[in-house]
């Protein structure tokens, strides 16, 4: 599995909300320069986010992003799934599929583990505990 750019992007926009205090708008200028997204790509993925109700939006000239979840409640596998949907390293693990050979599947049950282990990994540590590990550090995405 390879996250997309949008889910990267996402990920970055969590994380930079992360650094101001709960509740407090952030332009979405300032997200864009910040994280160096461009600012078409981060109107859809704030569009995603919101309608996962990560965040929440205000228009207007006082108007922008702000968590609509507190950080701690947050994780990686969360923005992931509000982005690309439920993670499935293989179409026979997608939830909306009906494999014809998983009765007989020898792959199956090592696929799964696999993925649930994955899961469980990007569910391990909140978005409050990855900016606390990063605090007096230059902050580092891929």
């Amino acid at each position: 599995m390879q996250i997309t750019r949008q889910t990267e992007y996402a990920i970055r926009t969590i994380l930079e909300l992360a650094k101001v205090e709960q509740g407090k708008l952030v332009p979405t200028k300032v997200v864009s320069t910040n994280q160096r997204i461009p600012e078409v790509f981060l109107k859809k993925t704030v569009q995603l986010l919101a309608h996962a109700g990560l965040i929440s939006t205000q228009r207007g000239t006082d108007g922008g992003i702000r968590l609509a979840v507190p950080t701690d409640k947050i994780t990686v596998a969360d923005i992931i799934t509000a982005v690309e949907g439920r993670p499935a390293l293989n179409v026979c693990l997608a939830d909306t599929y009906d494999c014809p050979n998983r009765p007989v599947c020898q792959v199956h049950r090592i696929l799964q583990r696999t993925q649930a282990a994955m899961l469980a990994e990007l569910s391990r540590e909140s978005i409050a505990d990855l900016v606390i590990g990063y605090e007096g550090q230059q902050e580092k995405t891929c």
